[in-house]
Order: C-alpha cells, then structure tokens, then sequence
C-alpha cells in the first residue's frame, strides 16, 4: 500500500530538512547554485516575526544571493557557501543572510515560540548567470478544474462554485480524498509535462530541458540560452500563446510570463502532501511511492 498522501507535520519538515535534504543537495540542477538565481525565498505555516518594530510578521520572505550598488553591479555575497544556503534553509531564523538589517528573522532565542520551519522552499527564475530560466507550470488543480467543469451537470448554488463542481464531478471524494484534484489529473500533468518537453525539442530545437514533479504536477524546463531575445517579455508571450492555443496544454501562463517568478526548489519536500519535489524521467514515474520521504517510510 502506498504511503499516505498527507500533510507534513512540523517534526517531518524538521527531520526531512535536517536529515534527508542535505543528501540531495549535490544532484541540484546546474543552475541552482549559491549565488546562481538572484534569489531564494521560503515560506512558513504559521508567520513569524521580524526585527522591525511593529512591522507584519512574515509568512514568505526573499532573500537576495547578492547585494548590488545602484547600478545593479554585484557587490555582496550573501550566501557565502552552500552550507550556508543549506542551514538557512533549515533553520532560516537563525542562518538569515539579512542580519542586521530590520528585515531579517527575529533570533528564536530571543522569544518565546517555536523556531520557524520552511513549509516550501523556492528559488527565482531571474538569475545572474543565465538571461532567464524559462519554465512552464503544470498543475492537477487546474487540471481537475476543467475537467469538474465539463463533467459536472450539477446546478451550483453554492457560493464556493468551483469546490461543489468538484464535488459534483465526484473529485473531492476520488484518491486522494479531499485534495481538489484526483490522482489521474497528476498523471495527466506528467502526461502533459512531457508533451511540453517535446514542444521545445521539436519546435525549439532545444537540447537542454528538464521535467520535475512539483508535488502536484510538474515544471518543465526550456533551458538553451535565448542569445537573440534573452526570454523577454514577448517571446515569453509566444511561447504561452503556443502551449495554450495550438497545442492545447493546460498551462499556467502567469509562471512563464512572470520575471520575478519562484519555483519550488528540486529535491524540497511539497508539504501539502509529503512527497518529494524532483528531476524525472517519464511521464510512468510512480510519485506515490518513488517521490516518499523517509519519514513516511514503514
């Protein structure tokens, strides 16, 4: 039986990151590097608060790999190893690259509650070394959304539409219970995810890109640089016209279009679900028992 999709609890996002990420770390994209994109960003469950008086406690923050000087020249390092983007990413409170600014993480030493744990781990498209990681979002909700819209013949007089089509369609209640999808629309997200990589080797000629499962579907990478257009706005455009219109792909087109996009970080854990973002090979990858965590392990 395969294990339970589930919510990770505040021990399994402390044992995963402490225990089990740090192996991974080394089979990290190419360009997920220390001070490759321009920045990281992790989000908590609960907020947490900052050194600023009065300021709104956080529950996402970025977090720059480089200061820069006026004119977008780099000048800082902030994360100044690997290790040091490992611990913040494991204790970000304590290993916040924005120390001594009012900004950074209140020390957990310094007050009473519990020392804050990434919910989700992200990392910026924008990146210094490349022009642009152009990637292309996948996901079983959307998926699930439009096949409750053609399938449910239920007249909706509830405020929340899109939940009672999905109920009337019988997807609340399909594996995995209460999720608003079902796992058939994951698969047809892998499905569509290859379909996608397929696109830019055919139609791209591209010759690098990459497919991960995001936890509940998938990213898809155009990774060749764009020496002529450098992935601007108009050529990213094109590219969502194509999947969308031609090719029918249920993409999400804010994520290619959207420069200050984040990703979620291959090999961090989804914690909505406990299963393991990463690199695959095949749209058959069984994410039910090949993307588990150890703490799910019997």
């Amino acid at each position: 039986m395969p294990p339970p999709w589930r919510p990770a609890t505040r021990e399994d996002l402390r044992t995963y990151y402490t225990e089990t990420f740090p192996e991974y770390v080394d089979a990290l994209p190419s360009f997920v590097t220390v001070d490759g994109p321009k920045q990281y960003a992790i989000a908590f469950r609960e907020p947490y608060p900052i050194r600023k008086q009065n300021a709104p406690e956080r529950s996402f923050i970025r977090r720059d790999t480089w200061q820069t000087n006026g004119s977008s020249d780099r000048t800082n390092q902030q994360f100044n190893s690997q290790d040091h983007l490992v611990e913040f990413i494991q204790y970000p409170a304590r290993y916040d690259p924005a120390q001594g600014s009012g900004y950074a993480l209140v020390d957990p030493d310094l007050i009473e509650r519990p020392e804050p744990r990434p919910d989700a781990v992200y990392y910026a498209l924008d990146h210094w070394e490349r022009p642009w990681v152009l990637a292309v979002d996948i996901d079983a909700k959307d998926i699930a959304a439009q096949r409750a819209s053609r399938e449910s013949t239920a007249n909706v007089t509830d405020d929340d539409v899109e939940t009672e089509k999905l109920r009337a369609a019988g997807i609340l209640n399909s594996a995995p219970e209460g999720y608003p999808y079902a796992f058939t629309d994951i698969e047809d997200a892998l499905e569509y995810g290859f379909t996608v990589q397929e696109i830019f080797e055919d139609d791209f000629a591209a010759t690098e890109t990459l497919v991960v499962y995001s936890g509940q579907g998938c990213h898809i990478y155009l990774l060749d640089t764009d020496h002529k257009h450098r992935y601007d706005e108009q050529s990213r455009e094109v590219i969502n016209d194509l999947l969308l219109e031609e090719y029918e792909i249920p993409i999400d087109p804010v994520v290619t279009a959207d420069r200050r996009r984040v990703m979620r970080l291959p090999y961090s854990l989804h914690a909505d679900v406990s299963r393991i973002v990463q690199p695959i090979e095949s749209p058959d990858f069984d994410f039910r028992t090949e993307a588990v965590p150890s703490f799910l392990e019997p």
